[in-house]
């Protein structure tokens, strides 16, 4: 998997002296991202108001290249925008965003939304029943059918100074973090029972004092934490000794990290 280093904006992360840490690219981000979610904002643009974007809650699928899937029905004034312009695009956010929205990860897949065409339609049926389950009482309606969107552009946001645009390409050759189906529980985990650690290891691997540590964010390379400091809040990374694909190894590492700092502070 491709990676990148410190954002290609701007970054909060490690202290000015240190080298820049390696971290998964925004195409890698912004398809995790999309992975984890389940419900986005699609703007259409309008029929009535030409010109204007048109907004709507919509639940999406996933196929193989990390194009959204929709089930939309005919009678929805966004198929119906659709129908007399494809050009669309898709807002998804994190879900876990807290009381700090603007802080948040977020993307927007821009692209052409197309009716499937029917030998794609059985794919998209059976990846969005796996998701919306309920869906299995209205799929087969006359009036619903499947859309894709084809990826033009995707815009990523990891939180305040952290963004950038990400090309179609570069979006279809990435895929979702290895820990993305355990970012929830291993986050709970250090926050609810490691807080201690997470200090230790911002002051031995991001030379940060602080008073306390968050956890907000982790992937193969390493994590993200927010910390309470003498000066204020502030963020940093933290790189991994070495690369990790899954929650046994993520617990290894971290545990090696957190003997190694508290031989050096001893």
């Amino acid at each position: 998997m491709p990676f990148s280093s410190i954002g290609k904006h701007a970054s909060g992360g490690a202290a000015s002296d240190q080298p820049p840490l390696a971290e998964p690219s925004f195409a890698e981000r912004a398809r995790t991202l999309v992975y984890l979610g389940r419900i986005g904002s699609l703007s259409t643009l309008s029929r009535k108001q030409p010109g204007f974007p048109f907004g709507s809650v919509m639940p999406y699928g996933l196929d193989d290249h990390g194009r959204p899937i929709f089930l939309i029905s005919t009678m929805a004034m966004h198929t119906q925008n659709l129908q007399a312009d494809p050009r669309a695009s898709l807002l998804v956010t994190q879900d876990d965003a807290g009381a700090d929205p603007l802080g948040a990860s977020r993307v927007t897949v821009v692209g052409n939304v197309l009716r499937l065409p029917e030998p794609q339609v059985a794919e998209a049926r059976k990846l969005y029943l796996a998701r919306y389950a309920n869906s299995k009482y209205w799929v087969d309606f006359e009036d619903f059918s499947f859309y894709c969107m084809e990826v033009v552009d995707v815009y990523y946001v990891g939180g305040f100074g952290v963004m950038g645009w990400v090309s179609a390409a570069e979006y279809d050759r990435s895929q979702p973090d290895p820990l993305a189906d355990s970012t929830t529980e291993i986050i709970q985990h250090m926050n609810a029972d490691h807080k201690d650690a997470l200090v230790l290891l911002a002051r031995e691997f991001a030379r940060i004092e602080s008073e306390e540590a968050t956890m907000t964010a982790v992937d193969r390379l390493g994590f993200q934490v927010r910390l309470k400091t003498a000066d204020g809040m502030r963020g940093a990374r933290i790189a991994f000794l070495r690369e990790v694909g899954n929650p046994a190894e993520t617990r290894k590492v971290l545990v090696e990290m957190v003997q190694q700092a508290r031989s050096r502070a001893g």
